[in-house]
């Protein structure tokens, strides 16, 4: 049993951590909180890569002092030399009478180094405190770090009989105001936003982030144009942003008011959504939002690349054979072939549902 003064830090210490989501990347989220006669002295979380860590912030915070005082950090401390220096060797330098971490460090480089070094020169080190929440405070970065591949979010706004549109293909609006906020607040935490180029067309959606007050981060906007379908007079490429636009195309062909043009292999239908992930994954990309429409969920799903999923369901009934559903595609023949979910919440936004959950392994 952890001590209830440890799990208070920690809590404390995640806390902190999660004020830097969606500025980190490729970098995981990670507080530091430290603590001497029961008060703290010194507290921060790391804001973004190439800053200084969490860890050495708060060490300047305690004035660089942290004799007799207990350091608690939510992702085990680096002992590699990357675009700043390995925190591990800050500690054995300023030498905290002990050192609580939440959870290893996935990195092969990193796992199980700095706990190893620290435990050797005779630190104290405490390892599994509220271990749950920041694996998945950082269920980006594990992901991330362990495959090269990004972590990614299907999400749909869609009514309660599993419609994202009509069948004339009107979708504005589905959802509640407080349903779509969360969305650019979902946004505003992912590296890059993904649609077909249906949507593009049927929408045309700027595909930025839109919420007022606080720095402005949108996501990399990816298009897929397998069959040659997107007109490139549409607002996402004449949008403001300090994002660019992507479009995926295949090989024999070009967009000119594409930022970048990413070619990948076609798959099924449309193109293979696994060598794309890895393609996005060559580029740092750790997290992707799925917008839709349908055909494209669908190839996310056969393709086997989704995490997580977040419908928001409205209190409407639409109906209608040809409207258009969440995950179109083919769809499997039997229910054993079902996409299996778990770790399934419900959550109350303004008049919708938001159901979020987890796509089970294997």
């Amino acid at each position: 049993m952890k001590s209830s003064v440890d799990r208070q830090y920690m809590q404390r210490a995640l806390d902190l951590a999660a004020r830097g989501r969606g500025r980190t990347s490729p970098n995981p989220m990670v507080g530091c909180v430290i603590v001497r006669d029961g008060k703290v002295i010194g507290e921060d979380y790391h804001r973004r890569a190439g800053e200084p860590h969490a860890e050495v912030l708060a060490i300047e915070a305690a004035h660089g002092d942290v004799t007799d005082a207990t350091l608690y950090v939510t992702l085990e401390p680096c002992v590699h030399q990357g675009r700043t220096p390995p925190c591990t060797d800050l500690l054995l330098e300023k030498r905290p009478a002990r050192v609580v971490v939440a959870m290893s460090d996935p990195n092969p480089r990193v796992s199980g180094e700095g706990i190893y070094r620290l435990r050797q020169a005779g630190i104290d080190v405490e390892v599994g405190v509220l271990e749950d929440e920041a694996r998945t405070l950082n269920e980006v970065f594990i992901k991330y770090i362990t495959t090269g591949m990004p972590f990614v979010i299907c999400k749909a706004a869609m009514t309660l009989d599993g419609k994202i549109a009509t069948h004339t293909g009107h979708s504005r609006w589905v959802t509640c105001e407080e349903s779509r906020r969360r969305v650019h607040e979902l946004r505003s935490q992912v590296d890059a936003i993904l649609v077909g180029s249906r949507t593009v067309m049927l929408d045309d959606p700027s595909l930025t982030t839109r919420l007022e007050g606080g720095d402005r981060h949108d996501p990399i906007r990816i298009i897929l144009d397998a069959d040659n379908y997107l007109d490139e007079k549409r607002r996402v490429f004449e949008v403001e942003s300090p994002a660019p636009t992507w479009v995926v195309l295949p090989e024999e062909r070009g967009c000119d008011r594409a930022d970048e043009v990413l070619h990948v292999r076609r798959g099924g239908d449309g193109f293979d959504m696994r060598h794309l992930m890895t393609v996005l994954g060559e580029r740092e990309i750790t997290s992707v939002l799925i917008e839709g429409g349908g055909t494209t969920h669908a190839s996310a799903f056969e393709a086997g690349i989704v995490d997580k999923v977040m419908f928001f369901v409205a209190p409407k009934v639409i109906g209608g054979r040809e409207a258009i559903t969440a995950v179109e595609g083919e769809g499997v023949a039997t229910m054993d072939e079902a996409v299996r979910l778990e770790r399934m919440t419900a959550e109350r936004v303004g008049d919708d549902l938001l159901i979020e959950a987890y796509v089970k392994a294997g």
